[in-house]
């Protein structure tokens, strides 16, 4: 009788111990299937294998390479010397020289052609600021982001032309000097 307990309690142990067993590859099976599907995933080999992502076939069914980032062109502006509205007696001036960055390098002759309406904005907008709103890093980049907006209104075409306007992304300042 003495066996017979032993051994169930044996059974038992080994009952247990399988259970356990049964649990841990329940949990990790699926984590590890997962893990191995991600890798594969942003690896680009599973979306290739699908055709998700695929760059398009030509005619004889090969892809087109994607086109290579063209790199950017810049168009020197000349040197700004516009006087701040200041309060007060002394007259207080602002020399800015920058540079604007341009998606194409052939757009830089239609900027050519528009500079004149381009210092017009520049310096009107510069003639109406305060000393203050061109202190520190924020109202350098108001000054930017104002300045890239009043270029690209400077540089597009008149309505009804066909050409692409040169597009501004950004205004790149190589000097401020307020004086």
């Amino acid at each position: 009788m003495a066996a017979a307990a032993a051994a169930e309690q044996v059974e038992m142990a080994a009952g247990k111990g399988g259970g356990g067993r049964k649990k841990l590859i329940l949990i990790a099976l699926p984590l590890l299937l997962g893990g191995i599907g991600a890798g594969l995933w942003f690896s680009d080999i599973l979306p290739s294998m699908f055709g998700v992502g695929a760059h398009p076939a030509d005619e004889h069914g090969r892809t087109a390479a994607a086109e290579p980032p063209r790199p950017p062109a810049f168009f020197e502006m000349p040197e700004i010397i516009a006087n701040l509205n200041a309060t007060g007696r002394r007259p207080v001036y602002v020399k800015l020289r920058s540079k604007l960055e341009i998606t194409r390098a052939e757009d830089a002759a239609a900027i050519q052609l528009a500079l004149p309406r381009l210092l017009d904005l520049f310096q009107t907008h510069l003639r109406e600021m305060r000393p203050e709103e061109l202190r520190g890093s924020a109202g350098t980049q108001r000054l930017r982001e104002e300045l890239m907006a009043r270029a690209n209104i400077a540089v597009a075409p008149p309505a009804g032309s066909t050409q692409p306007a040169p597009r501004i992304t950004d205004v790149l300042f190589t000097e401020i000097l307020v004086q």
